[in-house]
């Protein structure tokens, strides 16, 4: 079975009939769905979405797109939530990562500095409770690299959707970050992103939807769905020498391994 390590599956249409969805998601093969959240106004709901459902796990997080909303106390409230469902008494096996999180800086007026704050201390974080960060970067890059050097995340990573060089790629799997391929590899156009996931070791990669954004070649103006994961898959064997066993059961394995999933 695929693992979806990105879908926002608290987000419509999913959250109107989650159970319709998670059943086109598994007659498609994608046994399990990893949900970041955005911020403190979403924490709260993807804990119950999966604890509702078996095969769905949460990562929680500060995302930077939504720096504006986190109040002043969102570090501290986020360090409390990770101590009660991360920490070693209160154990939620559900809660997998720190994330959504990250550098956003094609937003108009970003404040960096605060963004940089952030990112650090829910490193920080994750680095205290033993747990993998989920990060979204954009026009951020030799930032993010910077804030990751300062304070590495030592249960490791994975960049989510990632649709840049192979340098780039490189310098994160260094650091011990995966790479989240969604979407953007079924779109034959895609050249430059295409042939870097193509050259990149099978066991650096993880499949994602990001749903219900990034839709994928054929589904234009539609809200992805976890089910098409399927489609960013076939789209990764034409595009690499290995068959699509070897690559179904590597991405799963890596995803598992590095949110410690029970496959």
């Amino acid at each position: 079975m695929l693992i979806d390590s990105h879908c926002h599956f608290d987000f419509e249409p999913f959250a109107s009939d989650p159970a319709y969805y998670l059943t086109l998601a598994r007659r498609a093969g994608v046994g399990t769905i990893v949900i970041p959240s955005v911020g403190e106004r979403n924490w709260l709901v993807v804990k119950s979405l999966c604890q509702q459902f078996d095969g769905l796990y949460y990562a929680l997080g500060l995302h930077p797109f939504f720096s504006q909303e986190h109040s002043q106390y969102a570090l501290s409230l986020l360090s409390e939530q990770l101590a009660e469902v991360a920490g070693t008494e209160k154990k939620d096996r559900k809660c997998v990562a720190v994330g959504e999180c990250g550098l956003d800086f094609a937003i108009a007026g970003a404040n960096r500095e605060r963004q940089i704050e952030l990112l650090s201390a829910q490193l920080v974080l994750a680095n205290e409770y033993g747990l993998p960060v989920i990060l979204h970067c954009r026009k951020a890059f030799p930032e993010l690299v910077s804030v990751l050097k300062r304070t590495p995340p030592r249960a490791g990573g994975v960049y989510h959707g990632f649709s840049g060089s192979l340098p780039q790629a490189e310098q994160l799997i260094d650091l011990g970050i995966k790479i989240g391929v969604g979407g953007t590899i079924t779109y034959r156009r895609a050249n430059k992103t295409r042939n870097t996931i193509a050259a990149l070791p099978l066991t650096a990669l993880m499949l994602e939807t990001d749903a219900p954004d990034m839709p994928v070649s054929g589904y234009q103006g539609e809200p992805n769905r976890p089910d098409r994961l399927f489609n960013i898959m076939q789209s990764l064997v034409e595009i690499r020498e290995e068959s699509e066993a070897e690559i179904a059961s590597a991405t799963s394995l890596t995803a598992a391994e590095l949110f410690r999933i029970l496959m």
